[in-house]
């Protein structure tokens, strides 16, 4: 799989099914000691249909699951049903597949990895990270610096709300663990008004939205350090066959990209970590917080 694509596919559903399903398809082949071309010729398929499948693009259709099964000798097996039961959930379509492109503007591939991972660890700059948001600054950022019409408004913070619920409960899975790391920036950039401010961080000041949720402050006066530039997202899941399918997202100008080769993965779970460990802890965070609201938005 390459290391970096930009991430074009529309997402109608959880990736994580389909990323398993990839890597245990790939994992056959290769101890089959069988290229592409042997396996599509014996399921007279085509090699692009095939390697779709071992990249998790599109929606893997249950017959040819059960061809592969049969192919490689594992009909009957857990690892077989395993394969089933992930293509069947592949089939299933997320809870945002009824927003329009033109709303999503590309969030779709982010909402179907908070679906299903475990952790979701991020850094954010310049601006308090969306699912941590108030109503009113998520508008004013949608209005003021995305120039949203308010039909699109009204539908996203419809979104961001249900967005937060995946961090209280979701059906068959434990709430998404969440870990963020702000710049001291985004306490300080102004977005909407003073009042907005005050109110924005009077919610980061208090108690977390959810027990999983965990905030750090990466002060002005903290070292340097890898990936401090760029907002980006780490998605982490639980291995399969021992294999990590963890995955980094890039918001960037040019659109999103996505990063899953395990070395680069790797790096920025430990750039990840390194942030974290330079950043205020979550109290001394939640001081600092309240020192900054002090600071520039007081009422006097």
């Amino acid at each position: 799989m390459p290391a970096e694509r930009p991430t074009s596919r529309r997402a109608t559903g959880p990736l994580a099914p389909r990323r398993a399903i990839a890597a245990t398809l790939r994992q056959l082949r290769i101890d089959a000691g069988e290229n592409l071309s042997d396996v599509a010729d014996a399921l007279l398929i085509s090699r692009s249909k095939l390697s779709r499948l071992e990249n998790g693009q599109g929606k893997p259709m249950l017959r040819d699951i059960r061809d592969l099964v049969r192919h490689y000798g594992i009909d009957g097996s857990a690892q077989a049903e395993r394969l089933l039961t992930w293509a069947r959930a592949a089939q299933q379509p997320g809870w945002w597949s009824s927003y329009d492109d033109e709303v999503l503007a590309g969030l779709d591939t982010q909402l179907a990895y908070e679906a299903d991972a475990v952790i979701k660890r991020t850094y954010a700059l310049p601006f308090v990270p969306d699912m941590l948001q108030t109503a009113e600054y998520a508008t004013a950022i949608l209005r003021d610096l995305d120039h949203r019409p308010e039909r699109h408004i009204r539908q996203l913070l419809q979104l961001r709300e249900r967005r937060e619920q995946v961090l209280h409960h979701r059906d068959g899975l434990p709430p998404l663990r969440l870990i963020v790391v702000m710049s001291e920036m985004a306490l300080r950039q102004l977005v909407g008004s003073a009042q907005i401010m005050r109110e924005q961080l009077d919610a980061l000041a208090g108690r977390p939205i959810a027990p999983g949720v965990h905030t750090h402050v990466l002060p002005f006066t903290a070292r340097p350090a890898f990936s401090m530039t760029a907002r980006y997202f780490y998605f982490g899941y639980d291995a399969v066959n021992g294999a990590r399918r963890d995955v980094v997202h890039l918001d960037t100008h040019g659109g999103y990209l996505t990063i899953d080769e395990p070395e680069r993965v790797a790096q920025y779970r430990a750039a990840h970590e390194a942030l974290v460990e330079a950043s205020l802890t979550e109290s001394q965070s939640r001081d600092f917080v309240r020192s900054v609201n002090t600071e520039l938005y007081s009422r006097s």
